[in-house]
């Protein structure tokens, strides 16, 4: 492919942020008496904008109060913020080598993340990654959360680019779907959960880490 242009996605992609939200979500909702967040319930919400996933909750954990749903929020945030802080988010495997090569071959790159602006910020400083990309979307700067295109497509006007010249990157049935809806070629990086046969079909590839990414632009 003409590559002109890549998308990351952050969380569960670059970053492997995803298990320290589910630990952090796991150990303070009992704190608050709620007792049916468990990790399939976690699974659910993979690359959903905190708006939407905390719309859920409001619903879903109704039965337990909304004072109690609150706390969980804010206590779950700022465990989370702290671990982000404390650097405890590691970069995933072959990261710094795609990055690398892609900067080597002067292609631009930018983030497309359901997260906080402030959560992207902190995460991407933490990793010495920052400077390998000309910008962020963040959810926080569209109206629709993934799996809606318009996160996507707002990367791609910001590269400059038509969707077909850009790649995203993606590791939720989330973003391969707003990606393939914003017909931007997509390949898939597993993190949590592997694609379904729906799913791989909307993918250009499935690997299991960066480093394979990496090869397969190079080839």
């Amino acid at each position: 492919m003409a590559l002109k242009g890549l998308i990351f996605d952050m969380d569960g992609l670059l970053l492997d942020t995803e298990k320290l939200y589910c630990k952090a979500n796991l150990t303070i909702a009992p704190k608050y008496g709620i007792t049916t967040y468990d990790e399939s319930y976690y699974m659910k919400y993979v690359g959903t904008s905190d708006e939407e996933l905390y719309e859920a909750y409001y619903q879903d954990f109704a039965e337990f109060g909304r004072e109690n749903i609150e706390g969980f929020i804010k206590e779950a945030h700022e465990e989370v913020k702290a671990l982000f802080l404390a650097g405890k988010a590691e970069l995933k495997p072959g990261a710094i080598e795609l990055l690398d090569y892609l900067k080597e071959q002067e292609i631009p790159c930018v983030v497309a993340s359901s997260n906080l602006r402030s959560f992207i910020t902190i995460l991407l400083d933490k990793a010495g990654i920052t400077s390998y990309f000309s910008g962020v979307i963040s959810g926080e700067d569209v109206k629709r959360a993934k799996p809606d295109p318009e996160i996507v497509e707002k990367a791609a006007s910001m590269l400059q680019l038509a969707p077909k010249d850009c790649l995203m990157l993606e590791d939720s049935f989330n973003g391969v779907i707003a990606s393939s809806e914003a017909g931007v070629p997509v390949i898939m990086i597993p993190d949590l959960l592997q694609p379904t046969p729906e799913i791989k079909e909307r993918t250009l590839e499935v690997f299991p880490s960066l480093y394979d990414v990496k090869n397969y632009l190079a080839e």
